[in-house]
């Protein structure tokens, strides 16, 4: 610390202090930016997990900026006692870089710099994030498995688009396939295949000995035959159909 005088030492020293006993008085007047409470005492809600997650979204964000709030004061007391170590061990105001002296300027403007300007690292991004979002994430939360080849059975999000396709306040504009013409096709996965696999299952028939094979011709029907996915001989031409069993 050759190069700081006792008067530079001493106001730097103060600076310090004084941001030291700012900080601990901060955290015991508002609880450490009130994550000391709950976040049922904080929303007055008994339970959270019959919430729907945006019902509950400024609450989550509210309890994600006192996370990112304390975790940054915390962090700034960290350098302002770790600052107070180094002055009584004698190596406060040294680069831990270039082993240089910083200038005094530059310790009044940060007085709880450890680096030279030329030295200074990218910050590191924070990877604390509130526990709600453990449930949150995926989508659907834990109860998702799309993803998973071990897991068949009915998950989160079958439930959500059962619920889905009874109707909700999005219009079409909010849609996944910017094509739909019908609102009982905007919920998730509106055309995903339920009770069969390939798409002509839903309109080929057959009698109770698997015989007598006939076509059941409605949407499912038209749109594959629209599609180009079936055969153009799937029936034969010369049949004739009634107006009603065309519809």
């Amino acid at each position: 610390m050759s190069h700081l005088s006792e008067e530079q030492l001493k106001e730097l020293y103060l600076q310090l202090l004084e941001e030291k006993v700012y900080l601990e008085k901060h955290f015991a007047i508002n609880d450490n930016y009130g994550l000391s409470n709950s976040f049922k005492d904080s929303t007055g809600e008994l339970s959270m997990y019959d919430n729907h997650p945006g019902d509950i979204a400024t609450e989550i964000y509210e309890r994600e900026k006192d996370i990112s709030l304390n975790e940054h004061a915390e962090f700034h007391l960290n350098q302002v006692n770790e600052a107070l170590a180094r002055m009584e061990s004698g190596e406060y105001g040294i680069c831990v870089f270039s082993k240089q002296p910083i200038p005094f300027e530059r310790l009044q403007a940060i007085p709880t710099t450890i680096y030279s300007l030329e030295h200074v690292p990218d910050p590191d991004r924070s990877f604390r994030r509130p526990v709600e979002e453990q449930i949150l994430y995926p989508p659907f939360g834990r109860t998702s498995f799309d993803e998973r080849d071990d897991e068949t059975e009915f998950d989160g999000e079958d439930a959500w688009q059962i619920v889905e396709s009874w109707g909700t306040s999005n219009s079409p504009a909010f849609a996944e396939d910017p094509n739909v013409d019908h609102y009982n096709e905007m919920y998730v996965e509106a055309d995903e295949h339920v009770g069969y696999v390939e798409s002509f299952e839903s309109f080929v028939a057959t009698d109770l000995y698997g015989e007598h094979v006939t076509i059941v011709r409605g949407k499912a029907y038209n749109d594959y035959m629209h599609k180009g996915e079936g055969d153009p001989l799937l029936e034969p031409e010369n049949l004739s159909y009634s107006e009603d069993e065309q519809l």
